[in-house]
């Protein structure tokens, strides 16, 4: 039997939206689903990717921000301290690390080192795949 670092606490795993994750796949434009599920980080992170990619830079951080907070409140009540795993193969987990990425992205493009570094590092911490997956690693 082999066992994992002892030490490190489980990881952790938002619940699933059905409604909300539905909506999204359906092509529901995001910021009807943020409206309709404010507290879906999901939503907040496709809007702030959207934003990155027509050069909405501070509309960009503003959604990844609140992605951001709402998954970590989330996060919070699903038992994280504040440190330890947060897998990306997991669906819900991934709106709260896209946010977190397009938080990162939209920091540096606006000169915010301290923000940039501190969100890529908090992303490889989690999971180095969502780090990967994002394009920050």
């Amino acid at each position: 039997m082999t066992h994992g670092n002892l030490l490190e606490p489980d990881p952790t795993k938002l619940p699933e939206r059905p409604d909300a994750e539905a909506a999204l796949d359906a092509g529901t434009d995001p910021s009807e689903v943020a409206a309709e599920h404010p507290d879906f980080s999901e939503a907040w992170a496709a809007l702030a990717e959207r934003a990155l990619g027509e050069n909405e830079v501070v509309q960009a951080y503003a959604y990844a921000r609140t992605g951001y907070h709402r998954g970590l409140d989330q996060l919070r009540r699903a038992g994280w301290k504040g440190f330890g795993p947060v897998p990306w193969e997991h669906r819900p987990n991934q709106g709260f690390l896209r946010a977190l990425a397009a938080l990162a992205k939209a920091a540096s493009r606006i000169g915010e080192t301290d923000e940039y570094e501190r969100c890529t590092k908090f992303l490889a911490d989690a999971d180095p795949a969502a780090a990967k997956a994002t394009g920050l690693a």
